[in-house]
């Protein structure tokens, strides 16, 4: 079957998915039944390579990042902006951006991957450069022990040919530099005074546990406050205004800043940078905020202990009314334990006025342990949203949900406002 015509075929299919209201995964699918090299192919011949960003948390935000930064340094970029990180969404997304004859109009190519299924991308593509975020027990019933994600993370680290940024506060990921003998290695980090806000497996799971030597770091976040963050960039620092919600994705513009600098290097416009990362919005469902009835709702993915926390730190509950969605299905990870591992007394002044998804009980009982006055328990998504929408219709609202949660209540918000497109 000629190229041409097989990438004709996976458009006609990604087209009809559309039509149906579907998403990236079957088209991906598709195009990787019949013709199994199209991604690494279509991917072969871009200037400046490929770059694959991966970790436990983070990797959508950090994504959207680093392009952002990229297409601001003059570059034009190819991603997988739907924030399906398995190669499925990347050959989806590469379908919705190929010409007819299967050619990508692009310089380089940035893609978020899942760890488990970057280690199966790159051994049929090398990304000439990777930037690994963080090694958290998030969904531990799909790749096993924490020990084992830092090995998947390994090896997208020891398959990248130029350059590997990593997480210089996070033990396992650092020491990834040990195995490395090809690629350089860079760092971005944290002052020491906010080392205790960001706290590592390590720090969550072995308190007390000897820290180790820390190596210097190419970008350093040095405070933030609402909506700035003060980055120490080789040395010199930049206050700079933020749109972004939230302290966690303040940190993961350090990741994104060092990456662009390893990627550019000499070539890079350091004030055009700065301009750049003042402008990024939020990726969807990671403290984006959308308007209904008029007042604004904000979505804040939550998929672990560290994530969770840092989430309510991150967001005065105070003058809001807050929603908790958890589902379990595969992409969230079946084992919802570790939301006892969760402090939620900051919302015991204002209380939590909905909580839903599948295991709304679970979380139910949860928020009873803490305290948390909790006004009413819907499991059904929809109807909690519109229950919820109308029990506070002068009221900003926020909305913690676990993936799949997220996802679905996108899909009804986009119903009744202006929602992002992601398919």
């Amino acid at each position: 079957m000629q190229l041409a015509y097989r990438t004709l075929l996976g458009k006609g299919v990604q087209k009809a998915a559309r039509l149906r209201g579907g998403g990236s995964a079957l088209p991906g699918l598709f195009i990787e039944r019949i013709d199994p090299n199209f991604i690494r192919r279509t991917l072969a011949d871009l200037p400046r390579g490929v770059v694959v960003v991966s970790g436990t948390n983070g990797k959508t935000t950090t994504t959207k990042m680093v392009v952002e930064l990229l297409e601001g340094q003059g570059l034009k970029v190819f991603t997988n902006r739907t924030g399906s990180n398995f190669t499925r969404g990347v050959a989806a997304a590469l379908l919705g951006e190929v010409d007819h004859s299967g050619k990508l109009h692009a310089d380089i190519a940035v893609l978020e991957l899942d760890e488990a299924h970057a280690v199966h991308f790159v051994r049929a593509v090398e990304p000439r450069y990777s930037l690994i975020l963080n090694v958290m027990r998030d969904q531990l019933d799909r790749f096993g022990e924490i020990d084992h994600t830092a090995r998947l993370l390994q090896a997208i680290a020891s398959a990248t040919t130029q350059a590997v940024v990593l997480n210089r506060e996070d033990p396992r990921v650092a020491a990834l530099a040990s195995s490395l003998d090809t690629a350089a290695v860079s760092y971005f980090g944290l002052a020491s005074r906010l080392r205790e806000r960001f706290p590592t497996d390590d720090d969550l799971h072995q308190p007390g546990k000897a820290t180790p030597k820390l190596s210097a770091a190419d970008v350093i976040l040095e405070q933030f406050a609402d909506h700035h963050g003060t980055f120490s960039i080789a040395g010199k620092q930049f206050e700079i205004p933020l749109k972004l919600e939230g302290i966690y994705n303040t940190y993961n513009a350090a990741a994104a800043l060092a990456l662009v600098r390893a990627i550019m290097g000499k070539q890079l416009q350091l004030d055009t940078l700065i301009v750049s990362l003042a402008e990024v919005t939020p990726a969807f469902g990671r403290g984006e905020s959308l308007m209904v009835h008029g007042q604004p709702l904000e979505l804040v993915l939550v998929k672990n202990p560290s994530g969770f926390r840092l989430g309510l730190s991150s967001f005065d509950p105070a003058g809001h009314a807050t929603m908790i969605a958890i589902n379990d299905n595969y992409a969230d990870g079946r084992d919802m334990s570790w939301l006892w591992d969760v402090d939620f007394a900051s919302l015991r002044p204002h209380g939590v006025a909905m909580v839903a998804g599948i295991r709304a009980y679970d979380m139910a009982l949860r928020l009873q342990y803490d305290e948390v006055a909790l006004h009413d328990v819907v499991p059904d998504l929809p109807e909690a949203l519109a229950r919820f929408v109308q029990s506070a219709p002068d009221q900003p609202k926020r909305i913690y949900c676990t993936y799949t949660a997220m996802l679905a209540l996108r899909r009804k918000l986009a119903k009744i406002t202006e929602v992002e497109d992601v398919i």
